[in-house]
């Protein structure tokens, strides 16, 4: 199941947090991010309160969390979009995360379709993301749910972290 987070499922999303920097710890690495610093469990509770974090749950146990909103970086900006949408018709997927302990369950294709269907029910007609150059999985999973590579560019993502971010785009 996935549904809206709640308070209570943040110490469980600092734990899927934690796993990936850990798996990440041994080997390969997928991300770019760092810990303690994003995602965290402040990045979460700010995400929560805005009322746009989602968690997958199997057995009250979270297997993933995802930030569903409209919000695009402004590095967005220099993408060459081709599925033309104002900004409020944008769905964007923001820190997707399976706990490292379930990947390959299809759990990501579910939240990725749960967020398609999420977005198109509030009016949304395109969904947009972006992804680290680096992680290979995420990168083959948009492609193999027929995102439409758009581009990439450098972000200075939260004001710390350079790096080149592949976009993505689907038509809902």
């Amino acid at each position: 199941m996935i549904r809206k987070a709640t308070a209570a499922d943040l110490p469980q999303i600092g734990g899927i947090y934690d796993a990936i920097f850990d798996q990440e710890a041994q080997g390969p690495v997928y991300t770019n991010w760092l810990r303690g610093t994003y995602p965290s469990l402040d990045s979460a509770r700010q995400v929560l309160e805005a009322g746009t974090l989602y968690v997958g749950e199997e057995a009250g146990t979270l297997w993933g969390v995802v930030n569903l909103n409209g919000v695009q970086l402004p590095e967005y900006d220099r993408i060459p979009w081709t599925i033309p949408a104002e900004a409020e018709q944008a769905g964007v997927i923001h820190t997707l995360c399976i706990h490292p302990g379930q990947s390959g369950r299809g759990y990501a294709r579910q939240m990725v379709a749960f967020c398609e269907e999420t977005a198109r029910a509030q009016g949304k007609t395109v969904i947009r993301l972006d992804t680290w150059e680096g992680n290979l999985p995420a990168n083959r999973l948009y492609t193999g749910l027929g995102y439409r590579f758009a581009g990439a560019t450098e972000f200075f993502f939260q004001g710390y972290i350079h790096e080149i971010l592949n976009c993505y785009e689907k038509k809902l």
